[in-house]
């Protein structure tokens, strides 16, 4: 006959052991404690790569697109941090000069550059591409862009009611003055540019003919227009 005290004895599954050190909790800080959201939205980034060859789209990342606006000194900036790894794929001001344009008449995905991109932490020109998962979210991108930019022409001098201004502020709040005919220059590069895109699906670049019929599937390319060549993604 066995022991009935021996009978109500559970094992614990899950014993708990005390630390041999116990570590103080660390406040990481993401730069973002002093801006608030204006706008946030799941998207994928691309970038146009011109030291490639051929010259090509490349994927940037996946995940949360933000456009955050300073507390304290009113400046607007867009940000963008990879699923998982939160690594920064975008981070710049939105200057009164940028100019969002539609991709081959898509109501889902937007174009522009930006003389001073910060994701890899030294500032360098980028022609961005970002694709929305449906045409309610990229229209909210927009609207929020365009009321950024208003907000950054009334802060930055000499930029009157929207239109190009001589000095730029960075992420890190350093000014970088340019002229009116560099300006143009930069704008006049971007243009040709967008005249020569190939579109890419992470490496693999798609080269077909703008066929807006065809689906969501479907990446275009070839034409000179920049705003008929359509970046797709499924």
């Amino acid at each position: 006959m066995s022991d009935s005290k021996d009978e109500d004895v559970i094992e614990n599954p899950d014993p708990h052991f005390e630390p041999i050190v116990n570590l103080p909790p660390v406040q990481t800080k993401t730069l973002e404690e002093d801006e608030e959201d204006m706008l946030k939205l799941r998207a994928k980034l691309f970038r146009y790569d011109s030291e490639s060859e051929p010259r090509e789209w490349k994927e940037r990342g996946t995940g949360d697109i933000k456009i955050l606006k300073h507390k304290q000194l009113g400046t607007c900036r867009i940000l963008m941090r990879r699923d998982k790894t939160l690594k920064i794929c975008a981070n710049h001001s939105v200057l009164p000069q940028l100019e969002l344009k539609t991709n081959c008449g898509s109501d889902r995905a937007w174009v522009w550059s930006t003389p001073a991109d910060f994701a890899d932490e030294e500032p360098k020109p980028e022609l961005l591409a970002i694709r929305f998962a449906n045409a309610e979210n990229a229209q909210k991108f927009h609207e929020v862009f365009e009321q950024a930019k208003k907000i950054m022409s009334q802060r930055l001098p000499g930029s009157g009611n929207g239109e190009k201004n001589t000095s730029t502020i960075q992420e890190d709040n350093e000014e970088a003055k340019t002229t009116d005919g560099n300006s143009e220059k930069a704008a006049d590069q971007v243009s040709e540019k967008l005249k020569k895109l190939n579109v890419a699906d992470g490496d693999k670049v798609i080269d077909k003919n703008c066929d807006t019929t065809g689906g969501d599937e479907q990446t275009e390319v070839k034409s000179e227009d920049p705003e008929k060549q359509k970046i797709t993604v499924s």
